[in-house]
């Protein structure tokens, strides 16, 4: 049997972490019409919180101490996540999820744009043209101005700045925080989003039917981080990142299998432009580094 390379491996996780993210998010809105909002952020919180203690403690790195230099980077990390879920969630609950997650498919676009930004990172007029054109892409998608256009559609933009807030304080970390920490600190955050969110937000009675739906979301979030942190382990990040467009291609099937929803053209014409400028981004940076032996 010929063993997979690196890359490959690489590959087949980051696919694999995609499509748990994507069930995940399957799940969670395959109760919104049954529980509010927060009620759902919490119960799946604390499942996940409980999975990914449990995980920590059976491989000893159960450890909460937070080092001094990285406490403002971990809140500003966590502040990120937690205003991403809420925005994210929000236009979940109410949106197409292959839309959302078209959207959602910026993110890469949107990260090297903020890191030239704020971070000084050296951007070439080619990148700063595929983000230009990766944005109309996104414009195609929520279509400012048209009948379908909402608040909804707005979250889900705003869900995209909190995520690049905190890819960008996660480079920040230092190497003496650990991972299994961060992870652990951002689920118990958006438990506690999700409690004091349900004390505004009502409670509902939960039915055998939406908690195992929450329970499979919790699992898949948990599958997902592990999938993760596995990922940065194999392979070239180059050649594994552009495998994180096929969360698109589930979300898709997802939509239509599950929740009936049929992208429309524009839609997936806009969906085409986001990712083929997201490859294009993934490859300039990779021959940018080959180039400078970086």
């Amino acid at each position: 049997m010929t063993r997979l390379s690196d890359n490959m491996r690489g590959a087949l996780l980051m696919m694999l972490t995609m499509a748990a993210y994507t069930f995940n998010d399957a799940c969670i809105k395959s109760v919104a019409n049954d529980l509010p909002l927060f009620q759902a952020v919490f119960l799946r919180g604390v499942m996940t919180s409980a999975m990914l203690a449990g995980f920590a403690l059976w491989r000893g790195e159960l450890r909460l101490y937070i080092p001094r230099g990285d406490r403002l980077t971990l809140f500003l990390r966590l502040a990120g996540e937690v205003g991403a879920t809420i925005f994210f969630l929000q236009a979940l609950f109410n949106m197409p999820i292959a839309n959302v997650t078209a959207v959602m498919q910026s993110l890469p676009l949107a990260i090297t744009l903020a890191g030239a930004v704020f971070l000084g990172e050296r951007v070439g007029w080619r990148r700063y043209g595929a983000i230009a054109i990766g944005f109309a892409g996104v414009m195609l998608i929520v279509r400012p101005g048209a009948d379908g256009f909402d608040v909804y559609s707005l979250s889900a933009l705003v869900a995209v700045g909190f995520v690049v807030l905190r890819d960008l304080t996660t480079r920040r970390l230092s190497g003496h925080m650990p991972s299994m920490t961060v992870a652990l600190m951002t689920a118990l955050s958006i438990t506690a989003l999700g409690a004091v969110g349900s004390l505004y937000g009502g409670w509902q009675p939960v039915s055998g039917r939406s908690i195992g739906l929450l329970a499979l979301a919790a699992v898949f979030i948990f599958a997902g981080y592990l999938f993760s942190v596995m990922v940065m382990r194999v392979g070239e990040i180059s050649f594994t990142a552009p495998f994180r467009y096929t969360g698109l291609v589930w979300a898709i099937l997802l939509g239509i299998v599950v929740f009936g929803e049929i992208p429309d053209t524009l839609m997936l014409v806009g969906s085409f432009v986001v990712v083929g400028m997201g490859i294009y981004t993934f490859y300039r940076e990779r021959r940018l580094s080959r180039a400078t032996g970086g």
